[in-house]
């Protein structure tokens, strides 16, 4: 555990130094950190809507299997079982895509920071600290929303799990038939996940819109 510990700073200046050394290489190609950034809002954006589509999916093979009306049980759970596991993947990526936002608008907002102290002109540099302020409170909801709908993937994500796993050990249409009374827990669930992802999703097309007009 000691020795772990000391190699996390070096892993955290490795990661921090190839993000720096790949923001300072996009530069140089005239892709600025503004850019990047609204690429990977986007790319979030896209990513929250595909996971909300995932789970709605995995909330409808859920009740058809609850619902079963006969034929092959075991192929209906495995199916649903790679629809979890889908599932979960497109999970990873909702927290992955956001991690990437967090990297690239904290090494924007460093830089333009910076950069408004070196402004010789009171005029200049008071338009782009107004800029800039603007800028990090529509970062702030933006990355809020992210936050709030990232929050809900995995009480999401759980009980779909569980019941992945009681299927697995009673694949008898008693047995299923009786988690119907989990459907309407499970649905509330996803539900307020689906409303936390639109909800970012929104606040990533204000942003996005909101760099475009200055």
């Amino acid at each position: 555990m000691r020795i772990l510990l000391l190699f996390i700073p070096v892993i955290l200046f490795v990661f921090m130094g190839c993000s720096t050394m790949y923001y300072g290489a996009m530069e140089k190609m005239g892709v600025h950190k503004r850019d990047i950034m609204v690429d990977r809002v986007k790319a979030a954006r896209d990513t929250q809507n595909d996971a909300k589509k995932q789970f709605l999916t995995a909330m409808e093979q859920f009740k058809s299997v609850v619902n079963f009306q006969g034929g092959d049980l075991e192929k209906e759970y495995n199916r649903f079982y790679g629809t979890l596991k889908k599932t979960e993947a497109e999970a990873a990526r909702v927290r992955d895509r956001i991690h990437a936002v967090e990297d690239v608008s904290s090494a924007l907002f460093n830089e333009w920071r910076s950069e408004i102290k070196q402004y010789n002109s009171d005029t200049l540099r008071k338009s782009s600290q107004r800029k800039y302020d603007l800028t990090k409170i529509k970062y702030k909801e933006l990355i809020e929303a992210m936050k709030q709908a990232e929050a809900q993937l995995e009480p999401a994500l759980i009980p779909l799990r569980d019941q992945v796993l009681f299927m697995k050990h009673n694949l008898n249409a008693r047995a299923i038939a009786g988690l119907d009374s989990e459907v309407d827990s499970i649905q509330a669930n996803v539900d307020r996940l689906v409303h936390d992802m639109d909800d970012a999703i929104a606040q990533a097309d204000s942003f996005i819109a909101s760099l475009k007009e200055e």
